[in-house]
Parts: C-alpha cells; sequence; structure tokens
C-alpha cells in the first residue's frame, strides 16, 4: 500500500494538544493493524532543542540514534510502537541549514535560492524520507496557524496535497471551542476564524479536533460543520480528560479512526484498544498512595521533567498507586540545610534528574544524603547518578574535595571527569554521547534484579563519566558499581547494597517507559517506597 499522510495543525491557541492528539491518533492506527511514524516539524531557527533552556522549551528528548529532539516525540513513542530517529524531528533552522550547504556546494546551478521551492521542497523532501515501509506518516505542524515562522511548513503540506493525491492525504484541524463562564456560552467563532486562516493559505481542513471542557453537542458540531465547510462527522470533540491516556478511547467513541481510514481510502481490521482499556482499569484501581520527592531545579516547569513525570506514573499504575510529587528545590536546602528533615516529612522516596550546571547541586547532595543515612529509596539519575557518587567519597569515603568537573575544571578529586573525547570547550550541538548504548550488570545485583537480565540498551545524554580512579576507594566503603559498558570502561550503574533501595545510572531510563510497559527501575523504586510506608 501507497503511504498515507495525515498532517495536524492547531489553531486558535497554543498548548492545545497536538502532540497527544497525533500520538493518540497513531495509536488507534496501530490498533487496527497499520504500522505508522510521526514526524514533528518545529518553526524555530534552532537547529534541535539540544541547546535550549528547558524553562524555554521543556525537556529534550533523545531517540535510539542519538538525535535531540522536541518533547513531543516522547509521546509519540510512549503511546505507539514506533521507534523514531533523527528524521522524525526537524526545525527550520535545520531546514535552512540544509539548504545553505547545498547552496555554498553548488548544487542550485546559480539559481536564485528562494522559500518557493527549495526551502519547501527540502520540507517535502524531509516529510517523505518517513514514508519507507509506513502505512500511515502523521505529521503535526508546530506552532499556531497565523505564526509567520511556520508559514514555510503550512506552504509545504498544501503542495503535497496536489503532489500526492487527496486519495493520500488528510488536513486534520486542532483547535479551541472555549466557554464563556459568565454567558454560559459554548463560542465556536474562534474556531471559524481559524479555520479562516488556513483556507487563506489554500488548506481546507477535513477533519476539525475541537479541543473542549465539555462534549460538543449535535447542534454544535452541525454550525461548526456549516461554517467550516466538513462534513458534521467530522467535528470531533476532543474533551479535557484527567488522564492523557483516556484520549485515543476518546477519539475511537468519537470515530475519529472511522473518519481517517474512510477518508485515506484504507482497508484495516477492527480495532483491538485493549492497551487502553487495560490502562484505564489501572488508574480507577489504584487505591494505594504515596509521596515522592523530586529534588530538580526546572520546578516552575513541570515540562522541563515530561518523560520522567510520566514514567513515574506509569510505575504507579503498575503498584495500583497514586504517586503525588512532592517538589524539592535545591537551593532552598543550600540555603537552611537544617531544614532537610522537614522537608522530607512523609517523603516516602526520591529521586534527582539529569540536567545541566551547577546551580542547586549542593542542595541535591544534600537531600541525597539525608535519603542515604535514613534508608528512604532513592533513585539518582545522569546527574543524579554523579551527584551522589560525589556525595558519598566526601560523607562515606572522607574526600571531602570530591567534585566534577564540570563545576569545577581542575577539582583536587574529580569523581566525575569528561569522558575521552570530550571537554567543556566543545561545540554544544549534537556533541554529547548521545542515543543507546549497551550495559553489562553484575549477577545478584538489584538492577539486574529489577530488570530481570543481564544486558540492556539505555539512551544517554551527557559528557561526564564516573573516574575509574577512585572505583576502589567508593567500593571499599560499600558502594557497588553494578553496571557497565561492555568494556567495563564506563560506569553506567553503582548501588548501595547495604541499603533498601540506592540506585543511580548514568543513563535516561525516563526515554523507555510506556503506560503498558513501566520501567522495572521506577517500578521498582515506587514498590520500595510502599514497602517503606
Amino acid at each position: 500500500m501507497k503511504s498515507k499522510f495525515i498532517f495536524i495543525t492547531g489553531g486558535v491557541a497554543s498548548s492545545l494538544g497536538k502532540g497527544i492528539a497525533a500520538s493518540s491518533i497513531g495509536s488507534i492506527l496501530e490498533s487496527r493493524g497499520l504500522k505508522i511514524t510521526v514526524v514533528k516539524m518545529d518553526p524555530y531557527i534552532n537547529v534541535d532543542p539540544g541547546t535550549m533552556n528547558p524553562f524555554e522549551h521543556g525537556e529534550v528528548f533523545v531517540t535510539q540514534d542519538g538525535s535531540e529532539t522536541d518533547m513531543d516525540l516522547g509521546h509519540y513513542e510512549r503511546f505507539t510502537n514506533a521507534i523514531l530517529t533523527a528524521d522524525n524531528n526537524f526545525t527550520t533552522g535545520k531546514v535552512y541549514y540544509s539548504v545553505i550547504q547545498k547552496e555554498r556546494r553548488g548544487d542550485y546551478l546559480g539559481k536564485t535560492v528562494q522559500v518557493i521551492p527549495h526551502i519547501t521542497n527540502e520540507i517535502k523532501e524531509r516529510i517523505l524520507r518517513n514514508a519507507k515501509d509506513t502505512d500511515v506518516v502523521i505529521v503535526e505542524v508546530g506552532g499556531t496557524t497565523g505564526d509567520i515562522e511556520g508559514l514555510p511548513f503550512l506552504e509545504a503540506i498544501r503542495q503535497l496535497r496536489y503532489d500526492l493525491g487527496p486519495q493520500n492525504t488528510l488536513y486534520m484541524h486542532l483547535t479551541l471551542i472555549p466557554v464563556i463562564r459568565s454567558a454560559g456560552e459554548i463560542k465556536t467563532k474562534p474556531t471559524q476564524h481559524s479555520v479562516k486562516e488556513l483556507l487563506s493559505i489554500g488548506i481546507q481542513p477535513d477533519v476539525l479536533l475541537c479541543r473542549t471542557e465539555k462534549e460538543l453537542s449535535a447542534d454544535t458540531k452541525r454550525k461548526i460543520a456549516l461554517f467550516c465547510n466538513v462534513s458534521e462527522d467530522c467535528v470531533i470533540s476532543a474533551v479535557d480528560v484527567a488522564s492523557i491516556y483516556e484520549v485515543p478511547l476518546n477519539f475511537h467513541r468519537e470515530g475519529l479512526d472511522d473518519r481517517i481510514v474512510e477518508k485515506l481510502n484504507i482497508w484495516t481490521r477492527k480495532p483491538d484498544l485493549k492497551i487502553w482499556e487495560d490502562v484505564q482499569q489501572k488508574i480507577s484501581n489504584s487505591n494505594k498512595k504515596i509521596t515522592l520527592g523530586l529534588v530538580g531545579k526546572y520546578l516552575a516547569l513541570k515540562e522541563s521533567y515530561k518523560s520522567l513525570n510520566e514514567a513515574i506514573g506509569h510505575a504507579g499504575l503498575a503498584n495500583e498507586c497514586k504517586v503525588e510529587i512532592k517538589y524539592i528545590n535545591p537551593e532552598d536546602l543550600e540555603k537552611d540545610p537544617a531544614s532537610v528533615s522537614k522537608e522530607f516529612e512523609g517523603v516516602d522516596a526520591l529521586i534527582v534528574p539529569g540536567g545541566f550546571g551547577e546551580r542547586g547541586t549542593e542542595g541535591k547532595m544534600i537531600a541525597i544524603r539525608h535519603v542515604r543515612e535514613n534508608k528512604i529509596p532513592f533513585f539518582g539519575i545522569c546527574l543524579g547518578m554523579q551527584l551522589a557518587s560525589i556525595e558519598f567519597a566526601r560523607n562515606a569515603c572522607g574526600l571531602k574535595k570530591a567534585h566534577s568537573q564540570e563545576f569545577d575544571q581542575s577539582p583536587d578529586e574529580a569523581i566525575i571527569h569528561y569522558m575521552e573525547g570530550q571537554d567543556s570547550k566543545m561545540e554544544k550541538g549534537g556533541t554529547m554521547r548521545l542515543g543507546s548504548y549497551p550495559c553489562l550488570m553484575k549477577k545478584d545485583s538489584l538492577a539486574a534484579k529489577l530488570y530481570e537480565k543481564s544486558e540492556i540498551s539505555e539512551r544517554h545524554r551527557h559528557r561526564l563519566e564516573f573516574n575509574n580512579k577512585y572505583k576502589a576507594t567508593l567500593e571499599s566503603k560499600g558502594l557497588s558499581i553494578s553496571g557497565t559498558s561492555p568494556d567495563g570502561n564506563l560506569v553506567e550503574i553503582v548501588e548501595i547494597p547495604s541499603h533498601p533501595f540506592f540506585i543511580g545510572v548514568q543513563y535516561h531510563p525516563e526515554f523507555l517507559s510506556k503506560p503498558s510497559a513501566p520501567h522495572p527501575i521506577f517500578k521498582g523504586l515506587i514498590a520500595a517506597a510502599l514497602k517503606r510506608r
């Protein structure tokens, strides 16, 4: 079958959930036996989000092949079986960078290089390269219709209907239907204007996803259909939900997958949504509760820890437990170290996540020491693992000057140092240790018991590594190096066997967690927290 394309645009306001919509559509099409992939086009000038502050753009999601991508790719992988690569996310910056390189090489044979056709052709080529061995390619256009920076992307998808034919392309527009509470009325006018904006570009939506607080009435759907030139059964209620994992079931109940296969002329099996029904059942059965401490410096925006928060939720479902996250500011602990006991009242476990920069690191180590000495379950990720190693070196091994080269270029005791081929002066974009790498684990270690295997592959994003010079010293005081690279040169996992649950990993396990397949370390952490409570 020739690949079909679904283009998802957004209107009226940002943050309506195009990423969740694209992911949910992918999941219900997979439930009908189709092979899908999802592409995200971002209109910013950065080549990728790898150098952007989490306050600016949320987390950076790392793919298996080592690409730093938009966090929506995390949603795509959590909701579907697609394994995404560098081809699944590109930006305005990446497009223009490629076109300029071609112009410098002389690829355009002296022609004037313009937005149309050169930029739009580059966008189309990048979309089409995802069609190999795929039934449906879902393409999310970042930004909001009307944004000047998104115009080349919209022009490119307009041209693709001409190139591929209407039977192979479907335009889907996610829009907002606000409720004016003082008047008690639902307003469709913003949606009408958003569709009008798309029409001015030459795109007529085939399906409208209407983000709303409550189900749209038949009369409201009829009105939207009339003014926006779509079939009434193609006006879909995208109702606010308590859990994003309800969205696939809601879209199916609204008949969205039927409309898609009908308009794209695809024959499929009947949908099997048991995975999502089971997830909903687990959400309903979650009758236990724990409090998980999260010590990080990007606490103002939960988007900064999106995959981490989702992985915690998945582990809670696996333990039939609701997890309440208590965000603890490490800078507050630095100002008042004695407050750590009060901060941890009622906290059943602690996670110290990844990150960059020195701000808050001393406060994180105050928290790590507290949970280590008080036998509270602990999980350190990337920087969290590095800080756990430094804290142990300082307070259990007497290496009072232990530090990381990230924060001190020439520390007396560099427990954490730059990997071979890495240094602080390197170009920042895409130069870290990125992507999936194998790890071998010690037999009978906590890690091996949690994974129930001796070899794993996990995704990395770091420049610094545990300094092997200090292995023997830390191990002599009770720290176990339980996971390494196959050649034994790189430390991947540390743990304290005498502690009920104390583990740190150099990689980012949150990237591989799914609601239907929670990551084993997160699952084990929540189980340990329940046992402690």
